[in-house]
């Protein structure tokens, strides 16, 4: 009778943790992903980018053009403010969703001690909204560089900082555009976004 107690509470436990495994599972799986062009962002661009998304999250929603919030302009520069614009993206999402702002106009944020600084892409670390603009890419590969772009701001909005791999998506630009010499995650970042449900090779 005392042996077949403790089977029967080690199946009980067992099957506790197969749940509470098959939970974590379930929680992993990535967010919806929220695509937001802004302005007069082009929408073969857009389209083109939910394309590529949803290779990796087939959760992806491509959403109509809207203007960018009014008080992210920056006159001094003609730029859009990138940390007014995911602060006002983030309250046009629910919370099961991460969304990334697209725009064809410069923007930036201040870093460095340095008002406005233009920048590529802005993302909250870790977070739900990112932003991402072509305005300083090259013309030769923009679509490339722009799909590298959002991934890197994705990124961001799961957690992972800049990484010091230099052919890694996640490298910090300093300033420049590193965007052809990145390959691909590195395999500590891509390990760390399977982690979060991204469907990566």
């Amino acid at each position: 009778m005392k042996y077949y107690f403790l089977i029967m509470l080690f199946s009980l436990i067992s099957c506790t943790k197969e749940k509470n495994e098959n939970s974590i599972e379930k929680r992993t799986v990535q967010k919806v992903i929220v695509i937001q062009p802004l302005g007069n962002f082009k929408s073969y661009q857009a389209k083109n980018v939910f394309d590529q998304i949803k290779i990796i999250n087939s959760n992806v929603v491509l959403r109509q053009n809207i203007p960018f919030p009014e008080n992210a302009y920056y006159k001094p520069r003609n730029r859009y403010r990138a940390d007014s614009i995911i602060k006002s993206l983030l309250n046009t999402i629910g919370k099961d969703s991460v969304i990334v702002g697209l725009s064809n106009s410069d923007i930036s944020t201040t870093k460095n001690g340095i008002k406005d600084w233009g920048v590529m892409g802005l993302g909250y670390k870790p977070g739900k909204s990112c932003v991402v603009s072509d305005f300083r890419l090259s013309f030769k590969n923009k679509n490339q560089q722009f799909y590298k772009l959002v991934l890197h701001e994705l990124g961001h909005t799961v957690g992972l900082p800049h990484c010091k791999a230099k052919t890694c998506l996640m490298r910090d630009a300093e300033g420049g555009n590193p965007l052809d010499e990145e390959k691909d995650f590195c395999n500590y970042c891509k390990s760390f976004l399977k982690s979060k449900g991204w469907q990566l090779i």
